[in-house]
């Protein structure tokens, strides 16, 4: 069988990227986009990977949508080459622009599924997930995201500086923008699915690689659901991840944050909770004075070893009823002693932050403001309190809209 090449592509949408409501006629229950770049050699296998699921899950109810950005491995044209085999299978040569979200929205809006989604076509998305995934849609979540920070999920073989890239991007992210990036526990996934009519007819402004960003910022996103899964690493190709990369995620959050462009803020602050944090917070000074006061008196240890061991003290005192008092509910939900260990070190790495940005805020009012250290010393105190439960509640005990 012959197949013209030229004729089998998919037109690419032009004009704003918006999402339209789902068409009457030739609609289908999911269409996933496959977004690519010099893949030519993953292509191949990862349709055949995902037919053979989606085939099972949903026999000729679904589409295939690669989205190719005229890779100079001619990846769309080796994705071409398989539509006879696939018939689920269409693709997308986009020539005149480039980036990883706006790929994904074209293929969206020439896709006619009620679930839209994406998956990375590099095989380290684990394409059995997507069972999982299509489940949390189908019974009634808006969203679902696959995660790392999650039971059962994680990397499979990330060096140090990549987990304290990815972690210290989503911080940041916490910091500016914590209605969007809190309601998951990894906003930098680029796996996941949506309801196309959480999305459709809302104004997309998509920057870079972080396209989820987006979807929770600016779509009707109500219910959110997560998935664990383990990043892998890359079978053939190589990695497109830069500095630059991380740049365009800091601008985007900027963008998202500015002149009230998200549809939908979820930043409620929860009183009861900080009421309790700052209970725990005033145990751990009283902690923190009698242990410098014994260390330096009984043992008589120096001013320096004395103010670590009692600041130490103090922080795993906090710890221990934070953990079991301020976020029990979530903290009974993650049992396990490494879950226990790993909250115990975000911890500790938060207040010792905390206390660095204090150390900043009083030098910085005595020097700059000529406010009194003894004046100064209770505001750097009550802002770095606020500073502390915000970011324990976002990164060390995971409270989030998440099922």
């Amino acid at each position: 069988m012959n197949l013209d090449l030229s004729s089998a592509l998919l037109p690419v949408p032009t004009g704003a990227y918006q999402i339209s409501s789902l068409p009457t006629e030739r609609s289908l229950a999911f269409s996933l986009v496959v977004p690519t770049y010099n893949e030519s050699r993953n292509i191949g296998q990862i349709v055949e990977i995902l037919t053979q699921l989606l085939d099972q899950a949903l026999p000729n109810d679904y589409e295939l949508i690669v989205v190719d950005d005229d890779s100079p491995d001619r990846t769309w044209e080796v994705a071409q080459r398989l539509l006879p085999t696939y018939p689920q299978l269409r693709v997308m040569r986009r020539q005149s622009d480039r980036g990883l979200s706006t790929a994904v929205i074209r293929g969206w809006q020439g896709a006619h599924g009620e679930i839209l989604g994406v998956i990375d076509g590099d095989l380290q998305h684990p394409p059995e997930v997507l069972l999982k995934l299509l489940h949390a849609l189908r019974t009634g979540a808006d969203l679902a995201v696959a995660s790392r920070h999650v039971e059962g999920g994680g990397t499979s073989d990330w060096g140090f500086i990549r987990r304290f890239l990815s972690r210290g991007a989503q911080l940041v992210g916490l910091i500016i923008l914590p209605g969007v990036v809190g309601r998951v526990s990894d906003p930098m996934s680029g796996y996941f699915m949506v309801r196309r009519s959480a999305i459709a007819q809302c104004l997309l402004n998509p920057l870079g690689y972080k396209i989820l960003l987006e979807v929770i910022g600016r779509g009707q996103i109500q219910r959110i659901a997560e998935v664990g899964y383990v990043f892998q690493e890359r079978q053939a190709g190589e990695s497109k991840v830069t500095w630059k990369q991380y740049v365009e995620y800091l601008v985007h959050l900027v963008k998202l944050r500015s002149r009230g462009r998200i549809s939908r803020l979820n930043e409620t602050f929860q009183i009861g909770r900080f009421l309790r944090f700052g209970l725990v917070g005033l145990s751990g000074f009283v902690v923190d004075m009698a242990a410098f006061y014994f260390l330096r008196t009984s043992f008589t240890l120096g001013i320096a070893r004395s103010t670590i061991l009692s600041a130490e003290l103090a922080v795993v005192n906090n710890f221990c009823w934070n953990d079991l008092w301020t976020f029990g509910d979530v903290a009974r939900e993650q049992p396990k002693k490494r879950q226990r260990l790993k909250r115990f070190l975000k911890f500790n790495a938060v207040c010792l932050m905390g206390i660095i940005l204090q150390t900043l805020l009083v030098s910085a009012m005595y020097d700059l403001f000529q406010i009194s250290e003894f004046v100064a010393k209770p505001i750097a105190i009550a802002i770095v309190t606020f500073w502390n439960f915000w970011i324990n509640l976002k990164l060390s005990w995971r409270v989030t809209d998440v099922q």
